[in-house]
């Protein structure tokens, strides 16, 4: 999927270059009050449900169902993020999520209706993500800044997995959920007034792109998605994002019982979930920091068709002190994102990179849920470190499978 030689090289950005900018760094600081948010809803309303009920499944669930609706909006909702201006949709959404927020912070919300005002935000989510993933082309221009720039997104949400439980725990420790949850009101309006006063309003994505003759299916119904997915090369991109996410999940989901089953206790648990954020944050810094763009689209596809296959050394039953480094390797791996990224918006027509992008978060987290869940599914009948090895395995094939089909589709 390289580009051909004589191509021109492209302009290296940097971090530092992408923090420079100030209309991204508004869009970067509404980006970690809006996930802050996240974080301490989702806990909040886990514990409240939880005490609600005493049930440990409604108060999984809470968890569970933010990720289930992202296939539905990410179908019905995705051209929402080019039929109105940015900005618009990116308030509106946080707005949207403050009021969910709101709602279920008032004394006496009965459990269904605090599920389904979390179904609401969940719901709103990878429309904000890709009208906001779309957005930093406009901020940033189409060059190396867009690639860091979601690369620093990215960090931003590992980062939060890493810590963001944890604090949100430490919260709940000295305030009732319903008083968190008003704290998560708080992280949305002040996300909705950075994005409103630090950005700058432009039109809807369609009425500026060139026109095209299928343009005018673009804002209704899906002609847009159709589109998009004709387009073999854009298929098989949107299939490398999602496919090893699919596999890279499932020893988190199964962290508690391989901890368990090795001695390793719940603290061995823990350190076992963040063994692949970890690696991922790692090795995108490092890939963003020190290789040039042409070198980062160079090892895309063999870090992507590799990064799976430390997970096979989960068949000796390692110990926490070898299972951790090999979990930091699959995470590092990760780092093939920021070439495919460079590839996937030079793909999609500037009409479609709302709905593209969104299309590719929706399904990214729809991905993972059903990992987790097929992980989980497994480990009911065969060993947990075979699960966790056969995923290295299987996943290792399907997404070489994968990197052969974006081989073959490269313009």
């Amino acid at each position: 999927m390289t580009a051909a030689t004589d191509a021109p090289p492209r302009a290296r950005g940097s971090y530092a270059a992408v923090l420079a900018v100030r209309e991204f760094r508004a869009v970067f600081a509404a980006h970690l009050l809006s996930l802050l948010g996240v974080v301490v809803c989702e806990l909040a309303l886990s514990v409240l449900v939880f005490r609600l009920t005493g049930s440990p499944l409604l108060s999984a669930l809470t968890f569970a169902l933010g990720f289930l609706p992202y296939l539905v909006s990410g179908t019905l909702l995705s051209g929402v993020a080019d039929r109105f201006p940015a900005r618009r949709v990116l308030v509106v959404c946080d707005l949207l999520c403050a009021t969910a927020a709101a709602v279920m912070a008032l004394p006496g919300m009965p459990v269904p209706a605090l599920l389904a005002l979390r179904c609401v935000s969940a719901l709103v989510a990878p429309v904000f993500s890709g009208t906001r993933a779309a957005t930093l082309g406009d901020v940033l221009g189409d060059g190396d800044l867009f690639v860091l720039g979601r690369s620093l997104i990215r960090l931003v949400s590992q980062g939060a997995q890493l810590i963001g439980f944890a604090a949100g725990g430490l919260l709940l420790t000295v305030l009732a959920p319903r008083t968190a949850l008003v704290l998560t009101v708080t992280g949305f309006l002040a996300s909705a007034a950075l994005l409103r006063l630090g950005t700058r309003r432009r039109s809807a994505r369609v009425r500026r792109a060139p026109s095209a003759p299928s343009a005018p299916s673009v804002p209704g119904g899906p002609g847009g998605t159709r589109r998009l997915l004709a387009d073999r090369r854009i298929r098989a991109l949107t299939l490398l994002v999602w496919t090893p996410p699919f596999f890279l999940v499932v020893p988190e989901a199964l962290a508690a019982p391989y901890a368990d089953a090795v001695g390793a206790g719940s603290v061995g648990a823990g350190l076992l979930m963040c063994g692949t954020p970890v690696g991922a944050v790692v090795g995108e810094v490092l890939a963003g920091t020190l290789l040039s763009p042409r070198a980062r689209e160079r090892v895309a596809l063999p870090a992507a068709a590799l990064c799976l296959l430390p997970f096979t050394v989960f068949a000796w039953r390692p110990p926490l002190l070898w299972a951790l480094p090999a979990l930091v390797l699959v995470g590092a791996g990760m780092l093939y994102t920021l070439g495919v990224d460079r590839w996937f918006v030079d793909a999609v027509p500037e009409e479609l990179r709302g709905r593209a992008m969104t299309l590719q978060v929706s399904g990214l987290m729809t991905v993972q849920g059903l990992g987790m869940a097929a992980g989980g599914a497994v480990a009911e009948w065969v060993p947990v470190h075979w699960v966790i090895a056969g995923t290295g395995a299987v996943g290792a094939l399907v997404t070489g499978l994968v990197v052969r089909w974006v081989r073959s589709a490269r313009t």
